[in-house]
Parts: structure tokens; sequence; C-alpha cells
């Protein structure tokens, strides 16, 4: 039997995401909604899961914990009400979970040893736990054009790349280093909490080649917001320059991560939403249904779920 989700339980995914999500959260406010919803619901099913890896005391208990997740998923065991929950809004709005799964697998990932060696691994990393949630908001979306597919993983990786730009001293502090090592000369998480004076440089020239990379990666996205229907393209759009407005501050700061997190507040916000508008109005291409996606952008990705293949 569907587990039917209460009023109650529509507000706690609500409130976790006006908690935790203040970038999507602002943007939600443009959606219907309905979608407004279960966007918040599939926000919900991601930070949790997100969750038990950053609060985890125990590695191991937090690996079993997702196993759980996956194996209620799959139909092995009966869910918990939580993501019996997420399944029903995967059955409304047709999301595959093969998306789901690569999510849960890129966050058991930072319960082991982060310190990723080429770009092809960040990328992976970053398509697992934010381009499967692209993926999964197509559907939330209801963007049922398979063509749209890679332009939504591109967004969800831009994303990514500007999160990990933003969050290099915070995720050393927490044993992880994202950056590829050849960026930071083999320097460790733990070199990067303290950096001295011979490595700040190579943090500022990572964290630029990070954001450098996310703009590419944004750039693309852009050429798939016509598959988006008007309203949600609208709200999309304005989460996106939200957060590539934080690669643009993290610039005028010379990309010194170590001088603590960069915020876009509230007043900034409405600025980028309001020059959304102005793109929104004026730019073609946020309106036309491209199906011209580079390839290149997923070579890494190869046999990942809606990944642009290569054809050889």
């Amino acid at each position: 039997m569907a587990y039917a989700m209460s009023a109650s339980a529509q507000e706690t995914a609500a409130e976790i995401l006006r908690k935790n999500g203040r970038s999507f959260n602002f943007a939600r406010a443009f959606l219907t909604e309905i979608q407004g919803q279960r966007a918040a619901r599939l926000y919900a099913f991601c930070r949790y899961v997100d969750d038990v890896a950053d609060d985890a005391s125990d590695a191991r208990e937090a690996k079993a914990v997702l196993d759980q997740v996956k194996s209620e998923l799959a139909g092995v065991h009966a869910p918990s009400p939580r993501i019996a929950d997420f399944l029903d809004l995967a059955r409304e709005t047709n999301i595959d979970l093969d998306a789901a799964i690569a999510l849960i697998d890129g966050v058991a990932s930072d319960l082991e040893t982060v310190a990723f060696e080429t770009v092809s691994d960040l990328l992976r990393y970053a398509y697992k736990v934010a381009g499967t949630v692209g993926l999964m908001m197509c559907s939330v979306l209801d963007v049922d054009d398979p063509l749209a597919a890679p332009f939504a993983i591109d967004l969800g990786i831009a994303m990514q790349l500007t999160n990990i730009a933003r969050d290099i001293q915070e995720d050393a502090e927490n044993g992880r280093r994202y950056a590829p090592a050849a960026w930071l000369d083999g320097a460790s998480a733990a070199d990067i909490v303290n950096p001295d004076a011979c490595l700040k440089p190579d943090l500022q020239a990572a964290a630029e080649r990070l954001i450098q990379l996310a703009e590419t990666y944004y750039e693309s996205a852009y050429n798939g917001f016509g598959f988006l229907p008007p309203r949600s393209r609208f709200a999309i759009l304005i989460a996106a320059r939200v957060y590539r407005q934080i690669g643009l501050k993290l610039g005028r700061r010379k990309f010194a991560v170590w001088r603590g997190r960069t915020v876009v507040g509230t007043p900034e916000k409405i600025a980028v939403a309001s020059a959304a508008a102005t793109a929104y109005l004026t730019q073609r291409r946020l309106h036309h249904r491209s199906g011209r996606h580079n390839a290149d952008l997923h070579g890494p990705l190869s046999g990942l779920t809606g990944v642009h293949e290569a054809v050889t």
C-alpha cells in the first residue's frame, strides 16, 4: 500500500528546505504549488541521505543505514515513512530510482577517504551527488523529454562544483579533499586546514579552476532550459544564478577560501532574481529546446544514468 504523505509531513519537508536549502527555497517561491511541494519532498529525501553521512559518528553504522535505504528503494525491505514518501513521489513523477541509488552511492563515498586524484574522479562524484538531483528534478518539474537529461545533469554538476570551491576549507576540516591532487601539489586535507604561505596560492588557483569548470557546465545547462515549463524555467534560472553568484563573490575575494564561507544574502538574492527576470525576457536560448549537447562534457561519466554517451 502506498504511504500517503500527511499535511504535517509536507510541512516537515518544507521546513527542511527552508532551514537547509536557502537558495533553493528562495527559488521555490516561483514554482507552482504542486511543483513546490514535490521539490520540497525531493529535497527532504536528499537531505536525509546527506545527513546520514555528514552527521555520522561511526562510518560503518552510517554505511549500514545507507545500505538499508537502498534496500528499501529496491523493495527488499519495507520502507520507513520518509522513504515511502519518496517512493510515492517517484511513482507520481516517474523518477528513475537508478538516479536515487547513484546519489546514495556518492554520499556513501564521503564516508571513506576523500582525496581525488583526477578531474574525472571529481566529475563522477559531482554527478552522483548532484547531477542525479538534476535528473530527479526533471521528473518533479514535469519534464519528460529524454533530451533534457544531459543538461539537467550539467546544472547539478555546476552547482556541486560551486559548493566544493566554496567549502574547500570546511571540507578539509572534515578530512575531505575534493580538488584533484595535481591542482594542490598533492596537499592533504590536513594541510589545507591550516594552509601555509606556500599553499595559499595553490588553494586560490584550485578554487578558481573549480569555478571555471563550473562555468562550463552552467553554460551548457542554460542551453537546456527550454525543456522546462515556463514557470519552473524561471524558478530554476533564479536558483542557477544565485548559485553562480557564489562563484562571482569568491572571485571578488580573490578565491581566498580560508577567509570564511562565501554566502549570498537575501538582498543580493533579490538583485539576482531581478537580473534573472531580465535574462528570462531577453535571452532567446533560454526558451529554445536545443538537443545539441556537448558529449565531451560527459566523457568522464560514461555508463551512468542519463548521460550523453559519445557515439564512436
